[in-house]
């Protein structure tokens, strides 16, 4: 049964108005990986906001409950700007679908501008299938990949990427970049370098970093984008694995813990199937229309 198939139960299951109600939503909201604090704060806002505006039926409270968790939710539109030089960092812990998400926004982007304007940079230097990976989306794609050795530096492949990009008039590089997390200090110092690099090769540049998140991680989710947020400024998420078994509430998690929207939502393993986020299509998901 789906997140909002159980929201659903839970309106036929407990008359809502009833406190045991709110207290089995808090419960299913924490379940859906909003996490205890906000799980709660949700629920007696709308256990609030009920009393006071007179507001009963199960419409009518499922749509107060849809508008409070739209004051906590962000969204970011993120494309690349034509008349500057575009650099897509791609972070995240291994196995969330980094490099998958790479390929998805080079397909999206190639879609508008061409594959001849783009550059794939193979930055996970830790894992070879990770660069084998790349390269092969690459030739599917027709994008040029910009690779070394596995244990290369990864600042150094997406300087020579971004190298590549500026001698062949390419407006857009997307970086792929190693998603393990032996220590903190060891994240931040690679990450850090990286972006020392990107900022001081091509000022001016239009710079976006994408953390991934696994729809199925929970608030383990937010651990990372604590971790990530710590060593870069993190612009934007990308939510991958969202299918009707994820919760994905995490996002709503992040964004009111944290200040980060979520950019793009992975459904699938097609190019395809990676679309912006719009926040209500999202809340309609997660609780049901």
């Amino acid at each position: 049964m789906g997140f909002a198939d159980r929201i659903r139960a839970l309106f036929g299951r407990v008359r809502p108005g009833d406190a045991e109600f709110y207290e089995d939503l808090a419960d299913l909201l924490v379940e859906g990986d909003l996490g205890a604090s906000l799980a709660m704060e949700v629920s007696e806002t709308l256990r609030k906001n009920c009393a006071a505006k007179g507001i009963s039926g199960d419409s009518a409270i499922r749509a107060e409950l849809k508008a409070i968790l739209f004051g906590f939710g962000l969204a970011g539109t993120f494309e690349p700007e034509i008349d500057s030089f575009n650099i897509f960092l791609v972070l995240g812990v291994n196995g969330v679908g980094k490099t998958t998400s790479v390929a998805k926004l080079a397909a999206r982007f190639a879609a508008k501008s061409g594959s001849d304007k783009i550059v794939l940079a193979a930055g996970d230097t830790f894992r070879a299938a990770a660069i084998d990976q790349l390269k092969h989306h690459g030739e599917r794609l027709g994008i040029k990949v910009v690779a070394q050795e596995q244990g290369s530096d990864p600042a150094a492949v997406i300087y020579d990427s971004i190298s590549a990009a500026l001698s062949d008039g390419v407006q857009t590089v997307i970086a792929d970049t190693a998603g393990r997390m032996h220590t903190r200090s060891d994240l931040i110092r690679e990450l850090g370098k990286i972006d020392r690099i990107i900022t001081t090769r091509v000022p001016g540049a239009n710079i976006k970093r994408f953390l991934v998140i696994d729809a199925t991680t929970g608030q383990n989710g937010l651990r990372q984008a604590e971790i990530f947020g710590s060593a870069v400024h993190v612009d934007g998420l990308i939510l991958t694995k969202f299918d009707s078994s994820a919760k994905g509430g995490l996002v709503l998690a992040i964004a009111k813990g944290l200040g980060i929207p979520t950019a793009w939502v992975g459904t699938g393993e097609r190019y395809e199937d990676l679309k912006p986020f719009v926040l209500e299509t999202f809340l309609d998901d997660f609780i049901g229309k």
